[in-house]
């Protein structure tokens, strides 16, 4: 039996510089951060005692007897592309899926992960990324960009770089009291919304000749907010400010980024004392991260107290495996 555990990521600049179509036109990069909340994947073989061969439990059950029946397109192209047999998978998490935090790109680098341990073979961090982007993007043909995948792999606090050639991830090496500070000043709320990301794309898609130039000036504000991390002279409050600017730069980039509610959300956190703030993912709903001064936060909590907050740590370790216990495993004649 496998058990992987694999961090959400939340995304604060950049994010969109991240698909394909762009960056290899305009280069792109994102700074993003891992926190300490996972989601588990547990494979093992099937005993062969049912009528079927593989059960897979994530939000429902499939029990099938053939790999082409599953209906869950990343497990069912994951174990083509892998060559796996009469499993059992379960998937959980400790927060819900379609909600902005790469959730998706989570369980496909942990599934990856399993299915390699489970064959008894070491995945490193690069191929784990490289190969959830080929199952996300092509085997399952779903729009989005590269940068969730290669979160969940590495983990940290880290630049993605990309261009032309693939993508570099460089960490932003900032002291672990500046860290912990931005880790403090950053409250994350629950707006109740949930979407498929791929669908939010789709409909983002539509006019983005008209917003190229907003992404081009998002991938801009990557070198203002590196800088601003790593210089120690520089206030910190700065990075929450350029989030703000960076959100209303990502409204424009598509209808389905924010609606009504969202809106009044935010400019409500915002009154209530955040210096900045976004939501996090491809839009359309999730959870909502503002940049809170200290002495303003117990006001922000007050102003959101409809949503569910949600506490939480930067955590480095990205994609690991937590319980290994090998198999031995005959395939049918």
């Amino acid at each position: 039996m496998i058990i992987t555990q694999t961090p959400f990521r939340m995304s604060f600049f950049g994010g969109g510089t991240d698909i394909e179509s762009f960056f290899k036109k305009y280069g792109g990069a994102v700074i993003s951060t891992t926190f300490d909340k996972y989601c588990y994947v547990n494979v093992r073989h099937l005993p062969r005692f049912f009528d079927y061969t593989t059960e897979i439990s994530y939000s429902r059950t499939e029990r099938v007897t053939d790999i082409q029946d599953i209906k869950h397109p990343a497990v069912r192209n994951a174990m083509e592309m892998l060559d796996m047999h009469e499993l059992r998978l379960t998937y959980e998490a400790d927060l819900p899926a379609r909600s902005g935090l790469g959730t998706s790109s989570s369980f496909a680098v942990g599934m990856l992960n399993a299915f390699y341990a489970l064959k008894g073979k070491y995945a490193d961090k690069k191929k784990l990324a490289d190969e959830a982007i080929y199952l996300e993007r092509k085997l399952c043909q779903e729009m989005g960009g590269w940068q969730d995948q290669i979160a969940a792999a590495y983990g940290g606090l880290n630049r993605i770089n990309f261009n032309a050639d693939g993508y570099e991830v460089k960490p932003i090496i900032i002291s672990p009291e500046r860290k912990k500070r931005l880790n403090n000043n950053l409250l994350m709320f629950f707006t109740g919304f949930t979407r498929f990301s791929s669908e939010v794309q789709k409909q983002n898609a539509m006019g983005k000749e008209n917003k190229v130039v907003q992404l081009r000036e998002m991938l801009s504000l990557v070198d203002d907010a590196e800088q601003i991390l790593t210089d120690k002279n520089t206030d910190l409050d700065e990075f929450g400010k350029l989030l703000d600017h960076t959100w209303r730069l990502k409204r424009q980039t598509g209808s389905a980024v924010s609606t009504e509610n969202i809106d009044l959300l935010y400019e409500k956190g915002i009154k209530a004392g955040a210096l900045g703030g976004k939501l996090l993912g491809a839009g359309g709903g999730g959870f909502l991260v503002f940049y809170v001064q200290p002495e303003q936060q117990e006001a922000v909590k007050q102003a959101m107290n409809n949503l569910m907050y949600i506490p939480f740590e930067f955590e480095d370790g990205g994609t690991r495996v937590i319980h290994y216990t090998p198999e031995t495993y005959i395939p049918k004649e």
